[in-house]
């Protein structure tokens, strides 16, 4: 583990004279980061929501970092070089299988669900001048942004475009960046995974005029079919430019932790998290979904314990001893 913990002295110094308290807190690391995503993207703005809120709630300084996305957060995470991140589903089973590509064969096992963030719609999005208004309607060969390498976006999008069919170039690189790249028309399309509303996708359509390409019925259909994913719709006030809500799929997102940080440190960060839905809300409106309740959405990794032992004291949750680290 390369975070490092507060000696006794320095925690009854920061936090309290009490040595019921400075038990308490035993092992917690001084500082913490959280592995997110690109600028520009879901992942960046609410994790720096949630890394604000629990610093501010525990007295720990703690911030965000820029990764490359799921991928490469479930490595770190596993490996311990960030305590925490942010994973989905997808990703997250494909790493603890051993097939991230950032470490082939290794087993990521050392990652935990923390808990649930919300979910990550895929969609589309065109300028308006290209006359892309279906998946039918990108060109053969067209140039689409798919977000950072090793991304939710990156690792799923390209193989759902092969699915339906789309003849495509493939281009990486982080939210704003394909952003300006669109707009400068470099790009044909960005193929969106990401909690809604996307930062860059609000910010291209105040500066220019844009599709939001939703599926068909069919489409949706055959991505279900074939991937992780389940139905969904993004609402009409997501963005300026939906008059209707839009068909599209969406995977599951979780907040990770390494599974070797101490119990009550997790269980606090859990606490602050999730004990104030409004407050998640107002960091990102993505937090709608950030609710006890779906803590059962993770099907794929073990709980941290410190985590598995908040949901079950304060949410009901009834979690098999066998999904539960150590357990």
């Amino acid at each position: 583990m390369k975070f490092t913990a507060l000696t006794g002295a320095v925690v009854v110094a920061a936090v309290s004279a009490t040595m019921s308290v400075a038990q308490d807190r035993e092992g917690w690391p001084d500082s913490f980061t959280v592995g997110t995503g690109s600028q520009g993207g879901t992942y960046f703005g609410y994790g720096s929501g949630w890394a604000g809120i629990v610093s501010e709630e525990l007295g720990v300084s703690g911030g965000a970092e820029v990764t490359g996305g799921p991928m490469q957060n479930m490595a770190l995470v596993h490996t311990g070089d960030l305590p925490f991140g942010m994973t989905t589903m997808g990703p997250a089973a494909e790493s603890i299988a051993g097939s991230n590509p950032i470490a082939p064969g290794l087993p990521m096992t050392n990652a935990c669900a923390m808990f649930p963030m919300y979910q990550t719609p895929f969609s589309v999005t065109a300028l308006s001048s290209s006359g892309i208004t279906s998946i039918d309607d990108i060109p053969d060969g067209a140039r689409i942004g798919f977000g950072p390498a090793g991304s939710t976006s990156d690792t799923y999008f390209p193989r759902m475009m092969e699915e339906l069919g789309v003849n495509f170039e493939r281009r990486n690189g982080g939210w704003s960046d394909l952003g300006g790249q669109l707009q400068d028309g470099l790009l044909d399309v960005i193929a969106f995974a990401a909690g809604v509303p996307v930062p860059a996708v609000s910010q291209l359509e105040v500066q220019t005029d844009i599709n939001i390409i939703e599926f068909t019925e069919e489409e949706q259909a055959t991505i279900t079919a074939a991937f992780p994913v389940a139905d969904f719709e993004i609402s009409a006030d997501a963005y300026s430019t939906l008059e209707e809500p839009a068909r599209s799929v969406s995977m599951w997102n979780f907040a990770i932790a390494n599974c070797e940080l101490p119990e009550s440190f997790v269980y606090e960060v859990v606490n602050a998290v999730m004990s104030d839905n409004e407050r998640m809300v107002n960091t990102h409106r993505a937090a709608t979904s950030t609710l006890p309740e779906f803590w059962d959405r993770n099907s794929v990794m073990k709980w941290h314990p410190g985590a598995a032992r908040w949901f079950t004291e304060n949410a009901g949750a009834d979690i098999a001893a066998d999904m539960i680290h150590g357990g």
